[in-house]
């Protein structure tokens, strides 16, 4: 059961990292908005949390590729690699060739902003919900 928790909160780690990361990225994009041949990233968020999470989710015979073991936790969240940057297709070519596009990178900001928001209300639903369970056990 503690391994399950345990599971459960390292993926709510790599999701709010990977939103964290995809953040910062969004915002190095609009801040090079004016920088002639700037070319535009992101990564495909799901894949990332895919990778990120393998170990966590490839149960073995009982030993570090157990779900949950403190040895594939390690591996998923200890050695994490970068997710895979893409570059960004211009969708109006420019003259400095550029390819941020403002109203892309806008909706991306609120997207991913209010997607971690929601990760972050998870997690604190999760959390509540384990502390009402262990006051309710205690007699408290």
């Amino acid at each position: 059961m503690l391994q399950r928790m345990t599971t459960q909160f390292d993926f709510h780690a790599e999701t709010l990292r990977l939103r964290a990361e995809r953040q910062r990225l969004i915002a190095s994009n609009i801040a090079n908005a004016d920088t002639p041949g700037y070319q535009a990233r992101d990564f495909d968020f799901a894949q990332a949390l895919r990778d990120a999470t393998q170990d966590l989710r490839a149960p073995g015979a009982g030993g570090a590729g157990e779900l949950g073991s403190p040895i594939a936790r390690g591996a998923a969240l200890g050695s994490t690699t970068a997710p895979r940057l893409n570059y960004a297709l211009a969708a109006q070519p420019s003259l400095d060739r550029n390819t941020v596009d403002m109203d892309r990178e806008r909706a991306s900001f609120a997207d991913n902003a209010l997607r971690y928001e929601a990760s972050l209300r998870f997690l604190n639903g999760s959390l509540r919900t384990l502390t009402e369970a262990m006051r309710s056990h205690n007699g408290a």
